[in-house]
This record gives C-alpha cells, structure tokens and sequence, in this order.
C-alpha cells in the first residue's frame, strides 16, 4: 500500500488536476456571461468539464498503444517541461496558444534555454536542469506531436461548433449581431515509454523494461491543449470543420517531416518549427476572414434572426437551428421577438412556423405548444 501512495504521488501530475479546474471555470464563466446577455444559459455548465476527457477517450487507448508499440521513447525532461508549459497556458487562461504544437515546442525550447542558461528548478522530486538538443529523441517526440495536432484538429472539427457559445456586439451599422465565441480543453491520458534509469533512480519499484543493456519505463502522461476561436462572418456549424480539417493538415505535414527525419534527422527540428507557423498560419487566416464583411447573425427587416436554440426544448424538437430567420407563425408575419410570441399564443395547440434556411429556401415546421408554456419556445434571438 505504501508503495502505491509513492506511485501516486510521483506520477500523478498536477496538470491533470489543474485542467479539471480549468474546465470547470470554463462552462462556469461561459454560463455566466450567458445569463448575464441572454437571461438564461444555452447548454449545460457542465458540458467543457464532461468533454475533457470523454471526447478523446478513444483516441487516449488508440495513441498508447501505437506510440508503445512503435517504440517512440521520450525523455522525462521533455515531459517535465511540457508539464510547466502547459500549467501556464491552463492557468493563464490564453487558449489560443493552446495548441499542442505550441506547447511541444515550447517545452523543446525550454530546456534548451534552462540548459545553457544553467538554469534549475527544484521540483522536489527532480532537479530539474533542462536538456541539450538530441535528434535522438527530438525524432520521437515531432512524431508524437504530429499525432496529436492532427488529433486536435479532429476534435475541433467534430466538437468546435458545438461547444460555440453565443454574445452579442455591436455590428458596422450600429445593429447588435450575434458572434459565437469557442473556447475548449482536451486532456487525453496517453501512456508514453521512458529512460529507466531516471525513472528507476526515484522509484525502483515502477515497471521496467529491459531491451538489450537498456531499460524503459511506462508512464501515464496527461497532454492537454486548447482550442479558441470566434466565428462571425461564418455560423460556427460550417466554419469550424474548415479549421479543423487545416489543423489536420498542419498535423499531417508534421508527421511526414518527422518521419522523413529518420533518414535525416535535422528534419525533425523542422517538422516543429514549420508545425507551430503553419498552426499559427491557419489561426491568423481564419480570424482575419471572419473580420471582414457582414455578420451571419444580424436582425432582419423581414423575420426573427435565431442566435441560438436551447437544449430540448420545442424549437430543438421542430428542428430549428442557429442562424435561420422566422419567416412567419401560424400565416402570421412576424419581425421582432414580441411579434414572435403574439403570433404564437394564436393557435399555440398547432404552432405552425415558416422558417428560412442556410440556403435561403423557406422549410414549414410545426410542434405543439400549451398556451401557458408560449413563453418557453427554447429561442434566443436577435433584435
């Protein structure tokens, strides 16, 4: 028993802790601004907390197995100071430099400047002193990193417009318009092999693996990246699998190049570098398109503009989604939310809408709804 209680407090890392706090402030905050522009929040509060490690749990299995079974070492210095670059992304909250392509090279860069600057911190449990370059395992750690950027970019793609949550701002012509803002954590538990001798020099009782007159260890390592971005000229449903499938191919290139690097290992050096300006390439591309031209979500002269539809609620159940205009309610022409629910109360028992798509072609959608519960419709709207 106590050597379990060692093991748990060596290899327990505080990141882990430190993201589940960071997703819980995440859904606490977004459902607070939530209440405070719309008087009422859109999903859950729980919702960033619950996808942490659920969204990629899958891929957490998959990854351990192929990084274990190609025999991808890392040493435990890079880890160490992936764990401190990551703490400070988690805690200072600036998601756009979340990605993991960032956080894999800073934590290269770190050691390097911790080792020539002699430069040490003492982490109780290791003096740690940085690292000098090596091919040796800059190789594994570019191939990991590919792997987990194109991971990324899959979790973007699939869960990005999801998790977007609506504000208001002020359009060009002074109108308020609906943006939706992004804003994510991942932590997928990958289990990563390691030198046994520095593991083996704290703990002697963790597993080794002898090949050849080396030994390895198995460590549980949480990586953790963010995501955060703003669509406005693009609804979140469509903008957010483009960047996503750019970040797949960011990732993509990344694991070429490394691969490419076990014929000339220089190559991993430059998988990482041209990794981070093309991740950096598609933020800036991306956001600097949704700053030009109109809103998506602006008030329209003729029907009620849908910002959002809130879980299970009968506009969920009619099929009504983000961005589309209420065109008219039971033959009833409506233009503002006041006009919207008057409409409503009319023949609430058969509430028949005429609602205007993405595609700008009219669709009927009809649910009923009791006349004392008109007011719960599940809509928020622009005015």
């Amino acid at each position: 028993m106590d050597a379990l209680l060692d093991i748990g407090r060596i290899f327990i890392n505080p990141v882990f802790y430190i993201a589940l706090i960071a997703a819980v402030l995440l859904g606490y905050f977004r459902v607070k601004k939530e209440r405070k522009t719309f008087r009422t929040r859109v999903v859950w509060g729980g919702t960033e907390f619950a996808g942490l490690l659920k969204d990629g749990f899958l891929f957490a299995i998959i990854l351990s197995i192929l990084f274990a079974g190609v025999g991808l070492v890392v040493p435990m210095e890079w880890l160490v100071a992936l764990s401190i670059v990551s703490i400070i992304m988690l805690i200072s909250g600036v998601y756009q430099m979340g990605s993991f392509i960032y956080l894999s090279l800073a934590a290269v860069a770190l050691g390097w400047l911790m080792r020539t600057n002699a430069w040490s911190i003492d982490l109780g449990f290791l003096q740690f002193q940085g690292y000098f370059l090596s091919w040796e395992w800059l190789v594994p750690v570019a191939l990991i990193t590919g792997a987990f950027v194109v991971l990324e970019g899959w979790l973007v793609r699939k869960y990005g417009a999801v998790s977007a949550s609506p504000r208001l701002e002020k359009a060009p012509r002074g109108l308020m318009a609906a943006v939706y803002k992004s804003k994510r954590l991942w932590l997928i538990p990958v289990l990563l092999v390691v030198p046994g001798s520095l593991v083996e020099s704290y703990a002697p009782y963790w597993p080794q693996l002898p090949i050849g007159e080396s030994s390895f260890s198995f460590i549980l390592f949480p990586i953790v990246f963010g995501f955060q971005s703003l669509a406005r000229k693009t609804m979140p449903i469509y903008l957010f699998p483009r960047i996503g499938k750019a970040i797949m191919i960011v990732g993509g290139v990344v694991v070429v190049l490394a691969l490419l690097a076990l014929l000339w290992q220089p190559l991993a050096f430059a998988a990482l570098i041209i990794g981070a300006l093309g991740r950096f390439g598609v933020a800036i591309y991306f956001a600097a398109k949704e700053r030009q031209g109109n809103h998506a979500v602006t008030p329209q002269a003729l029907g009620v503009m849908i910002v959002d539809v809130l879980p299970d609620s009968p506009a969920d159940k009619m099929g009504l989604i983000r961005g589309e205009v209420i065109r008219k309610v039971n033959g009833l022409s409506v233009s503002n939310e006041s006009e919207l629910y008057e409409a409503i109360q009319v023949n609430a028992a058969h509430c028949r809408l005429e609602v205007l798509d993405h595609n700008r072609e009219v669709r009927l959608r009809q649910h009923v709804i009791f006349r004392h519960d008109h007011h719960r419709l599940g809509l928020i709207v622009v005015n």
